[in-house]
């Protein structure tokens, strides 16, 4: 690991910061599971590059389209599946341990910040999960490997759901599809409360989620931006780190 000088002070003051935290909050992005192999989505190379997301209503319509999402959902697991939590969630599963953070809010949809030990009632998934797959008529809970069992039985045709005929699909938010009104609740509620606001790995250009930021700063809470490239909060910040987020982690929360 190798930091300038700016870098280096810039890590010591976060220690300082995260040193006096009692109720923070940790928003992450795309960023924080690139070392886990799992590259951005709007980063050269990343997925939408090469393949143009489906909307939601093509999805609901379409039984190609819904073909066509799950073959994607299987292709990503050969390159993806066995990623595992980076230095980040680590270091984030540690600070709600020892109760600095009140929560973790998050964009991902891989699961990473759950296998590195945080529960389920301490993450806001504003995305959703790509573990696992509902019906979008009823609510049944489908694991993937039922899923794509019954896909590739089919000539690689999404199967329907066994209780009620609806469309299963990956639990995640698609383009077009609402945001989740409990989970923007609940990171609502958190961001409200925190004392210091860690934005992580994300672009903050989504949107209604980049508003958590603005809404911390404005409740008077401290704003870490943590990410590789700039981003249009980074004026607002008390705290901008431009570098890579493992590496600032180990530096910041190793003694």
């Amino acid at each position: 690991m190798t930091m300038d000088d700016d870098i280096k002070a810039a890590c010591v003051d976060l220690t300082d910061i995260l040193a006096g935290m009692r109720r923070g909050v940790a928003f992450t992005g795309a960023g924080i599971s690139t070392e886990c192999g799992i590259p951005d989505f709007r980063s050269p190379g990343g997925l939408w590059t090469r393949n143009r997301p489906i909307d939601f209503e093509a999805f609901l319509t379409s039984r190609e389209m819904r073909n066509e999402a799950w073959r994607r959902r299987f292709a990503m697991e050969v390159a993806f599946g066995g990623a595992t939590p980076g230095r980040g969630h680590r270091a984030l599963a540690r600070l709600l341990e020892e109760g600095r953070l009140a929560g973790i809010v998050t964009q991902n949809i891989d699961g990473l910040h759950q296998a590195s030990g945080v529960p389920d009632d301490r993450l806001v998934e504003l995305h959703g999960n790509s573990t696992y797959a509902t019906c979008l008529d009823c609510g049944e809970r489908y694991e993937l490997g039922w899923v794509r069992e019954r896909f590739e039985a089919r000539a690689q045709t999404a199967p329907d759901c066994l209780d009620c005929g609806g469309p299963i699909k990956t639990a995640t938010v698609s383009f077009g599809q609402p945001m989740p009104g409990e989970a923007m609740t609940r990171a609502g509620e958190l961001t409200a409360a925190c004392d210091v606001f860690l934005a992580i790995g994300s672009s903050l250009v989504v949107w209604p989620a980049a508003g958590f930021p603005v809404q911390a700063k404005r409740n008077g809470a401290r704003l870490v931006i943590i990410n590789r490239e700039p981003t249009e909060f980074d004026d607002m910040a008390d705290l901008v780190i431009h570098a890579d987020i493992g590496d600032v982690f180990e530096a910041a929360t190793t003694s």
